[in-house]
């Protein structure tokens, strides 16, 4: 269903993974990759959502390199330039409103991981997005205007989490709500980091994995569908 695409990137172009619904239009989601980079995983995200009638795409934040060991994937997401990530995101989101499937002025953004703090960082970059979901976001060096956010997100962490702890996703959603951002969090019990993850036993969590999907899939409907 999905194929890699080149897009317009700040002054220079990028590559991601596009998935479309097979007919019709449908809201537009930028989907982020973990520290891992643009691996199936994210591909096959990106398909779930053009399944649920979404027109999904995720940028390749690696420009082709991919993280083999958890050594290599911080090396990598260490290295990541954020001004160059800036552009990217930002260059995603506008080939989704220019793509003519994509309904609406607002597109959507979901991340994991990594992708959970850029697609808060995306949130406050670009306010052509009007839904962000972070699913155990963190990165040391993306720092987040929270005041800038001008669309609802949806947290989504775990309890047991190593990297991100539930007393941070907490502080994480009491300063968006100080700034005036609507949230919806919530923080799955039996859950660690990278629960939603199924193309890794040691860490996926199908209960806590199931009902994050039903949160995204009604919180992006809620904000993308509406007549506004």
């Amino acid at each position: 269903m999905g194929e890699i695409i080149g897009f317009a990137a700040g002054t220079g172009t990028a590559q991601g993974y596009l998935a479309a619904k097979k007919a019709g239009k449908g809201p537009g989601i930028v989907v982020i990759q973990e520290w891992w980079g643009l691996v199936p995983h994210i591909q096959d995200v990106c398909e779930r959502l053009a399944t649920e009638g979404f027109i999904a795409l995720a940028p390749d934040l690696y420009h082709g390199e991919k993280g083999k060991s958890p050594d290599e994937a911080g090396r990598l997401m260490m290295a990541l330039d954020i001004g160059r990530a800036a552009a990217d995101l930002g260059g995603a989101v506008k080939h989704l409103l220019s793509h003519p499937q994509v309904s609406g002025k607002k597109v959507g953004v979901a991340g994991f991981c990594m992708g959970g703090q850029l697609a808060l960082f995306a949130a406050s970059k670009n306010p052509e997005i009007g839904a962000c979901a972070d699913f155990y976001g963190i990165h040391p060096k993306v720092s987040v205007d929270y005041a800038a956010i001008r669309c609802p997100v949806l947290g989504l962490f775990g309890g047991k989490d190593e990297f991100v702890s539930p007393e941070a996703a907490r502080k994480l959603e009491s300063s968006l709500k100080s700034a005036g951002v609507q949230t919806d969090f919530t923080v799955f019990p039996q859950a660690g980091h990278a629960f939603f993850n199924d193309s890794r036993p040691e860490a996926y969590n199908k209960l806590a994995a199931s009902r994050a999907w039903e949160k995204l899939l009604g919180a992006f409907r809620k904000s993308l569908l509406s007549p506004a």
